[in-house]
């Protein structure tokens, strides 16, 4: 694949199947975290219906994900299906490997990143974590994914 950029998936396009309808051509690299980097939860697009995540520069705080190759024509309709969720792209994030290699990489971030403490959606939270299961994030942020899921506030 030629003329590719590095997309950081932590949202529910890290499910291979949502992936795959959105961006064919993705193709899975390998995982990898954003340092000094937090997940929250600051918007719904609709009352009642579970907020959405995103991410913010924070200290002490790491971000797994999925880190795909992809075309400029699978990024634009990644970054499409990011905006349906109010995500706008940002190139302002370094990935790291396993191995500790850094990164530039591609992502998408709400705007406005301040943390609500909402509570997130159950059915996408269980997007995030089908796609975390499959490409064998950490199984201790995975679990901290299925926590989002049971807290009942």
């Amino acid at each position: 694949m030629s003329d590719t950029t590095l997309y950081f998936s932590y949202t529910a396009l890290m499910s291979p199947y949502r992936l795959r309808d959105v961006a064919p051509g993705a193709e899975f690299q390998f995982i990898a975290h954003l340092p000094e980097t937090r997940l929250i939860f600051p918007y719904e697009l609709e009352a009642g219906s579970g907020a959405l995540p995103s991410v913010r520069p924070e200290p002490g705080n790491t971000v797994w994900g999925a880190m795909f190759a992809v075309t400029d024509e699978d990024l634009e309709a990644i970054s499409g299906a990011e905006l349906s969720e109010l995500r706008s792209v940002t190139y302002d994030f370094k990935a790291v490997d396993r191995e500790g290699k850094r990164h530039s990489v591609v992502t998408h971030v709400h705007a406005d990143l301040t943390d609500r403490a909402a509570h997130p959606s159950k059915k996408y939270m269980g997007q995030i974590v089908l796609g975390a299961r499959h490409w064998k994030l950490p199984t201790g942020w995975i679990a901290g994914l299925e926590e989002h899921m049971d807290d009942p506030s």
